[in-house]
Formats: C-alpha cells, structure tokens, sequence
C-alpha cells in the first residue's frame, strides 16, 4: 500500500527550507502532496495561483510530488486524498507549541491520521516566508534562501530588493 503524506503550508512564497522538506520527505513516502492551505481571512503577498505555479516550478523534477489547494479541514482533505499522514517542519520552540496544538486537534477530528515532524536542515532554521516577505519589502537580499524562480518573483513584486 502506498504511504501518502500532506505537506500544507502557506508557501507565501516557498523557501528553501520547504524544498529541503519535501526533498526529506520523499525520502519517506511514496507520495508527498503539497497542500497550498487557502485562508481568505489571511493576506497573503502572492496569490494562490501564484504560489502553485512557483512550486510547481521549483519541485518540477520531483515525480512523486503534486500540488494543490484547499481551504477547508486539513484532516478532510488528508483523507479524500488517500493519505494517512500530515507532515510539518519544525525551526524553533515557538513552533512547537503552535504545531502541537494543531497535531492533537487534528488527531481529535480524525485518529486514523498521524502527524510526523521534520527539523528543519540547520541551513534553513531561521527563514520563514514571513520573514522572507519582510526583509525583501524593505529591500533586503534574500538570494539563496528561496529558489531562484521565488527570487526572481519577489524582485519583480518588490522591485527594491538587493542583489
């Protein structure tokens, strides 16, 4: 039987710490999905089209993986989707906290689905698309912490950043 995992996030945009992730996390699964998790109460830099066509982009090479959107319940989705797993990186203790509240709510709605955790590659432990997004609005270089195509889109979006 083929072992499925959900990988959601925002990916506004995706960093090189989640292409470390889904690289990782092949290592584990047969399938990785990419969930882009749509929340229309949250502003997000780049719209969901966008986003899709950025991963799909940089995780061209990867067969095993396929993106997609939803905004309704993660479990729901995991489910519908023959998957058994959520996958989730961790950086520091404040995610922790976050990613175990969710992990026991999810395991609330449906016990049949597990969450399993990835430390974050040491390379990546300090980005975040949030702060990815911050530093290039002010004009900062964030040229190798996103994969070149991400790069590219915040230069045009921001127009400021450094090179």
């Amino acid at each position: 039987m083929e072992k499925i995992a959900v990988y959601p996030g925002s990916f506004d945009p995706i960093t090189n710490g989640h292409v470390d992730l889904i690289r990782r996390g092949l290592r584990m699964f047969d399938q990785l999905i990419v969930l882009i998790a749509h929340n229309p109460n949250k502003v997000s830099r780049f719209t969901v089209e966008e986003r899709m066509h950025m991963i799909k982009e940089v995780i061209k090479d990867q067969e095993r993986v396929r993106v997609d959107v939803s905004s309704g319940l993660l479990v729901d989705y995991v489910r519908d989707n023959g998957a058994s797993v959520i996958l989730r990186g961790l950086r520091a203790l404040s995610d922790f906290e976050y990613e175990f509240q969710m992990a026991l709510i999810n395991r609330r709605l449906n016990r049949d689905i597990e969450t399993v955790f990835l430390m974050t590659g040491y390379k990546w432990f300090y980005t975040s698309s949030k702060i990815i997004n911050e530093a290039a609005s002010l004009g900062g270089n964030v040229k190798g912490l996103v994969p070149d195509l991400v790069y590219q889109n915040l230069l045009k979006k921001y127009g400021n950043v450094k090179e």
